[in-house]
């Protein structure tokens, strides 16, 4: 017999005091009983994975000699979980009024749904835009052409990210974004595990996919709600030029296996002409501002540029 509703699933690298932010919330507004939490550390150089084990010895901690990505580490936790469901956590994210239980309570009264997002909030006064539609070429030129930002709540321009949605009314959604992914076990037995060919980003986005096609609904509730620290503006602040061009590769990715060669393709060709614009428009713009933004944009578009023109990597 099952001894937890829940899995809780937190996915750590380099970041201790966060995830220790995080832990403390989840058992301050989780009834005991109710989870069971497991950690996985990908080789974290901070010291997270021993600091857990004496901060928190009622967690299952998973310490990797490597870092084998988001996908991969999960699975390791999936591949132990107990209960009705697991819920894939983000580390920097603080629980809020017995989001867990709210959220399990929902699918509870749902059967057809397999996964459950809640409302993230930036802090106090703002919600982060989580959850969109699945990728698609438009999409990707609407991004690139930057027209999704010139209208940003446009149904047409800023479809892919649902712009026109304020995250404060329940829907059904094509991807739950990844930070709080509350899934329901029978659905991962039916469709399988995360796919470990994603390192980092678009895995969650493949999941959701693979539940669609199975049957399953994905589905955003705004009653169930956590603070995320690092999220929005502030991550896409911090992305580095590696982490930008990873998420092209898994985009790239997503298109081949879901929507075929020739989609693909055309995928990569939208990446090379949108991101040789922005190379030049950038160089151009840095010129004249000695922002470092706009070096860091520079910089960043060159070198998915010369990822998609020749398989160099950052």
């Amino acid at each position: 017999m099952n001894l937890c509703d829940v899995t809780i699933i937190i996915v750590n690298y380099n970041t201790r005091e966060l995830l220790l932010n995080c832990l403390r919330s989840v058992y301050e507004q989780t009834r005991e009983g109710f989870v069971k939490v497991v950690v996985v550390d990908n080789a974290s150089r901070d010291g997270s994975a021993a600091t857990v084990a004496g901060a928190f010895p009622q967690v299952e901690l998973i310490a990797n000699t490597e870092n084998r990505g988001f996908a991969a580490a999960n699975n390791q936790g999936l591949r132990i979980a107990e209960g009705r469901y697991v819920l894939l956590l983000n580390p920097d994210t603080i629980i809020l009024d017995q989001a867990v239980e709210k959220a399990v309570a929902f699918a509870d009264q749902n059967p057809d749904v397999a996964v459950v997002g809640c409302q993230v909030l930036e802090n106090e006064k703002t919600i982060q835009r989580t959850c969109f539609a699945f990728p698609s070429l438009l999409g990707l030129i609407l991004a690139g052409t930057g027209l999704n930002r010139i209208f940003p709540r446009s149904r047409i321009f800023a479809r892919h990210n649902m712009g026109w949605w304020d995250r404060d009314t329940q829907r059904e959604v094509d991807v739950v974004s990844g930070m709080f992914f509350l899934v329901r076990q029978e659905a991962i037995r039916r469709i399988g595990l995360m796919d470990e060919d994603y390192f980092v980003y678009a895995e969650e986005t493949d999941w959701c996919w693979r539940f669609w096609r199975a049957g399953w609904r994905c589905v955003f509730f705004p009653s169930a709600r956590i603070i995320h620290l690092d999220g929005g503006g502030k991550s896409t602040a911090q992305a580095s030029v590696k982490m930008y061009v990873q998420l092209q590769k898994s985009l790239l990715l997503f298109f081949r296996k879901h929507l075929g060669r020739c989609s693909c393709f055309l995928a990569r060709m939208v990446f090379i002409l949108t991101m040789a614009a922005r190379a030049a428009v950038w160089s151009v713009g840095s010129l004249f501002t000695t922002q470092s933004a706009a070096r860091q944009k520079r910089i960043q578009s060159a070198a998915a540029l010369q990822y998609h023109l020749f398989g160099r990597e950052p």
